[in-house]
């Protein structure tokens, strides 16, 4: 099984791959001009959107198996993730703002930080592709589809796509020490499954 495709079967019951409005309101509050996301997104509710990263939410960019290790660890062991989304082959973990900065900061003092896959890091002046709010079929591999806000997103394998999709007005969101946890975690569980055992899971504020 790819292991993107493997994220929507681990992911917890209560997670969705289906935008809210208040989701999208929360994304759109990235921009300098939220209404004009909003605009774009009543007009063309099937389009993906750029937006800057650094004020409301930073992204973390993984490789596909170690994205799903790392999450795999977040929802199995530790305080659960905030929004992801696949785009390209990759994982898009969205962590609280300035952990561009310090992640790998971090990973750089971690004893186990070069067992680590590289990492894109999107902070203050970048911006990335976030999955379109709705769609005409459902993006989740394993489901038929959810009434509601409007079906939800399925694209072609190189689109963007939600795993965990912002539901709320203010999502929680991963911190450094968070996804530095879950990172020295998967890379140990890689290595030696009884050193992984042996790292604390954080708790959530």
């Amino acid at each position: 099984m790819n292991p993107l495709d493997a994220l929507w079967q681990v992911r917890r019951p209560e997670h969705s791959g289906c935008l809210t409005p208040e989701g999208a309101a929360w994304l759109a509050s990235a921009c300098s001009c939220p209404r004009g996301v909003a605009a774009v997104w009543s007009v063309r509710p099937t389009a993906p959107a750029v937006l800057p990263c650094g004020i409301v939410f930073d992204v973390v960019n993984l490789p596909a198996l170690f994205g799903r290790q790392v999450l795999e660890q977040l929802w199995a062991a530790g305080p659960g993730s905030g929004p992801v989304a696949v785009h390209r082959g990759r994982v898009l973990l969205f962590a609280a703002p300035g952990t561009a900065q310090r992640l790998p900061s971090l990973l750089a003092w971690e004893e186990w930080g070069s067992a680590v896959p590289p990492l894109l890091c999107h902070g203050t002046g970048d911006a990335v592709t976030v999955p379109a709010p709705y769609a005409p079929e459902d993006a989740d591999p394993t489901r038929t589809g959810e009434s509601g806000t409007g079906a939800c997103p399925r694209t072609a394998d190189s689109a963007p796509r939600w795993v965990v999709a912002p539901d709320t007005a203010s999502p929680w969101l991963p911190d450094p020490a968070v996804l530095l946890w879950a990172c020295v975690r998967a890379a140990r569980d890689t290595g030696s499954g009884s050193l992984a055992s042996q790292v604390s899971a954080p708790e959530r504020p």
